[in-house]
């Protein structure tokens, strides 16, 4: 890369509630192992109690999503292991060009232990139960970080903060503050709305079957944008035909991993979807990719509602200056002077 780095009042309730909630709820009091090392306890996202040292320096983060929530909480030095998919995530390597020397233990998808055990992790953060199997059978304390909505990321996030510790927890508590203003701002600005627009959400341009169905992370971002899923199929990244897709009739299309234009070139070349009246209208919109795709479990989900808000509803949302709303973000938690080009490059979906 070149360049540098409907809505329902309960919903944010319910969110704010959460996050109250799990905040401090994550460890135990200070103990000791065997060996005589001051340990802890910290409850994972699957409600499994997980004892760690009492000081974490050494960090596996074998979860794509998540290694961004390390920067964001200002620990990504601590980051001993990573995924390849990170090591080449171009707006990643530009606010951390440090991610270079961080080692990804996989053979393609698969971790090897041996090149685990070689980074000395004092934790391991993953999302795939047989990694998380893998790790503990190798006696690596080791932490499922996996949430599928709102609530699950603030809870995923304090998680993490108390893994990491020192200011973390603090950052932690900002980012939480950051996403509930947001999600208010975005209902603050619909009230009165009747209208809810159906969205189909495309994982990428490559297979158009492949789409976001209810009960996902998707769906929750497009509810708090106030609009709803055009599909009634549950599940992430499922396939769904092409009758049905044109059958669901979107107003709007949203397609990940690429640019506007690049989305609207692709369903123009189908022959069923190029009549969808999202298309002929141009309401298509490549989703925007930061440090990390802010569609799915991105701690950049807090733009990304406020993002989609202004797609569904421009009228509502015309004066929202999403590129100034990117920069400050980037620069309040990763340090980083983004660039107002970069920050609509970010937009566009370009990487």
């Amino acid at each position: 890369m070149k360049h540098p780095l409907s809505v329902a009042a309960g919903l944010v309730s319910l969110l704010a509630v959460a996050v109250l909630a799990t905040g401090c709820s994550q460890s135990s009091s200070s103990q000791q192992d065997s060996s005589g090392a001051a340990t802890r306890t910290v409850t994972d996202m699957s409600g499994t109690r997980v004892k760690i040292p009492h000081k974490v320096n050494r960090v596996a983060d074998l979860w794509h999503a998540n290694n961004q929530v390390v920067m964001l909480l200002g620990e990504q030095q601590k980051l001993v292991a990573t995924t390849q998919m990170i090591k080449t995530q171009p707006w990643f390597k530009t606010v951390y060009p440090g991610i270079a020397r961080v080692k990804a233990p996989f053979s393609g998808d698969t971790m090897q232990m041996e090149a685990l055990l070689k980074t000395k992790p004092d934790v391991v953060i993953s999302a795939d139960p047989d990694q998380i199997k893998q790790a503990r059978d190798a006696k690596i304390p080791t932490v499922n970080a996996m949430y599928q909505n709102f609530a699950g990321l603030r809870r995923s996030v304090n998680l993490t903060a108390n893994i990491l510790g020192g200011s973390a927890p603090v950052v932690a508590k900002a980012y939480q503050k950051n996403l509930t203003a947001n999600l208010n701002t975005v209902k603050t600005r619909l009230k009165g709305v009747s209208s809810r627009p159906k969205v189909l959400h495309i994982v990428n341009p490559t297979n158009l079957n492949v789409v976001d169905g209810r009960h996902t992370i998707v769906d929750e971002w497009i509810k708090a944008a106030g609009g709803q899923n055009a599909l009634t199929q549950t599940g992430n990244m499922i396939s769904v035909t092409t009758e049905k897709l044109a059958k669901s009739n979107p107003d709007v299309i949203i397609v990940g991993s690429t640019t506007s234009s690049q989305a609207l070139k692709a369903l123009k070349k189908d022959p069923v979807l190029s009549k969808l009246s999202a298309v002929k209208n141009g309401r298509v919109y490549g989703n925007p990719q930061g440090t990390f795709p802010w569609d799915r479990y991105s701690a950049e989900e807090a733009l990304q509602v406020l993002w989609a808000a202004q797609k569904l509803h421009p009228a509502q949302f015309k004066n929202l200056n999403m590129t100034k709303k990117t920069q400050d973000f980037y620069q309040q938690y990763y340090h980083y002077h983004l660039t107002a080009k970069q920050a609509q490059l970010i937009l566009a979906g370009s990487k």
